[in-house]
């Protein structure tokens, strides 16, 4: 699992090396890095609006 978060985290910051692109789409569960993703994504817009509620006082 902590294989599908490295690698859903460096796909969203777009640093990650195609030989690891390879190796995911070859061997990974495609459910488990759309979870991993719609979760990480969540988590973003999560800290985002605690970030702008902050901001504003």
């Amino acid at each position: 699992m902590w294989s599908v978060i490295k690698s859903v985290l460096a796909a969203f910051f777009g640093v990650q090396r195609d030989q690891q692109r390879r190796e995911d789409f070859e061997h990974g569960k495609p459910v488990s890095f759309i979870i991993v993703g719609i979760a990480m994504a969540m988590l973003l817009v999560a800290l985002v609006a605690l970030i702008a509620t902050l901001a504003a006082g």
